[in-house]
């Protein structure tokens, strides 16, 4: 263990020492529905007479983790966490755009099975843009759930998102979205979003119904529009003159859902009704940045009689604060509670997390070193907790 936290260590002191700053992140504006953070504008072709477009990006996730809790033995894990490639354009006129996005590493893939998918596609959906306001999507991706979750993992401050994003968020599917887009015009921009979809998640092919899940949200900024679109990444990079604020509120009703979690977990042994409420709110200002979260899921049969797989019902809060300092080093901080609903608290624990995170930014979050110690509690109804910890290190890099 000791060798393994000097190694950490000097890899966090050295190495970003060593490494250059160079210019500031451009923002692709042409997909602003779109949850992705990108330095430039990655690898484009256009046609001639500008008929076609394609543009192309990558980003992966390199990470080494020390683990320690009561019960289980110390473990070191080193994997590639995420590996991504994306394209996006549009075909015969810039009003019809599309993205792909594909994932190739283990955990984004996941295991398979006999009649089961491989989950590569995380992302293939057609928009039709008719106005700098309004945006129409139709295929699969992210449902807008709250910040964190809309915010591409590539654009986070530490190395994963919150425990309560893990459990209680809603996550991509197929389906008809709509969005409204006010975020770039008046003293008080807004967004409405909504959605029409499966229910099931990304890749569902296991068996069709007709029940169908359905999601509003409503996003306010009272303080004016943040720079650079500074609402779909984490931290204070651009350093705001002036304060800025976001509120968003997220409404999900998931009508016979199969899985535990809606649209990712087990499957379970009878479909149940899921309602999700997601709240959160983002302030940024001179490098300080502020975001917190409540989120909850409810249903009126957690347990299902037929026994386990049960419904991941419950609700959380996360707090993040952070500094990013005029060397691009940044000090970050995060408390996560989180509380299952009473039918299930003898199977799933109450959780608290505590998170303490460096990061320096080469290239923004396009290419950054990250590194967490990150405390855990896990509380069961009358048998006490089992505590443990982690130390992560991990480097960001992508175009």
């Amino acid at each position: 263990m000791n060798s393994f936290c000097r190694i950490l260590w000097a890899a966090i002191c050295i190495l970003p020492l060593a490494l250059p700053l160079h210019a500031q992140n451009q923002t692709d504006d042409r997909f602003p529905g779109l949850p992705y953070y990108s330095y430039g504008d990655g690898l484009g072709w256009t046609t001639p007479d500008s008929t076609y477009q394609l543009n192309m990006r990558f980003r992966m996730q390199n990470r080494a983790t020390y683990s320690n809790y009561d019960g289980q033995e110390e473990s070191v894990e080193m994997l590639v966490r995420r590996l991504r490639l994306r394209f996006d354009g549009f075909v015969g006129d810039p009003r019809f755009l599309y993205a792909i996005q594909l994932s190739f590493a283990p955990g984004d893939v996941g295991t398979l099975r006999d009649g089961g998918n491989i989950n590569i596609i995380r992302d293939a959906v057609v928009y039709y843009r008719p106005s700098r306001h309004w945006n129409i999507g139709f295929g699969q991706t992210k449902l807008p759930g709250n910040r964190q979750r809309i915010n591409s993992s590539g654009a986070l401050q530490l190395t994963d998102r919150s425990i309560n994003n893990a459990l209680f968020n809603i996550d991509r599917d197929f389906g008809l979205q709509v969005y409204y887009l006010n975020e770039d015009t008046g003293s008080f921009p807004y967004n409405l979003k909504t959605a029409v979809s499966t229910g099931e998640g990304r890749n569902w092919t296991d068996q069709n119904d007709a029940n169908l899940a359905y999601t509003a949200r409503l996003e306010l900024m009272p303080l004016g529009s943040f720079q650079r679109r500074g609402m779909f990444f984490e931290g204070d990079i651009v350093r705001e003159e002036t304060p800025k604020l976001l509120f968003g509120g997220t409404w999900h009703y998931n009508h016979q859902a199969r899985r535990v979690q809606g649209q990712q977990g087990a499957v379970l042994a009878e479909p149940a009704d899921l309602t999700s409420i997601l709240l959160d709110a983002m302030l940024k200002y001179q490098g300080w940045s502020f975001q917190s979260a409540w989120m909850t899921r409810r249903t009126d049969f957690p347990v299902a009689v037929a026994g386990p797989p049960f419904v991941m019902a419950g609700s959380g809060t996360d707090l993040q604060l952070s500094y990013l300092f005029p060397s691009d080093y940044e000090l970050i901080g995060r408390f996560s509670t989180q509380t299952p609903a009473p039918e299930i608290e003898a199977f799933m624990p109450q959780r608290e997390q505590y998170t303490f995170g460096i990061t320096r930014y080469i290239w923004e979050h396009a290419l950054k070193i990250q590194t967490e110690l990150t405390y855990d509690v896990r509380s069961f109804p009358g048998t006490g907790s089992e505590n443990g910890w982690y130390l992560r290190f991990q480097v960001e890099f992508g175009i």
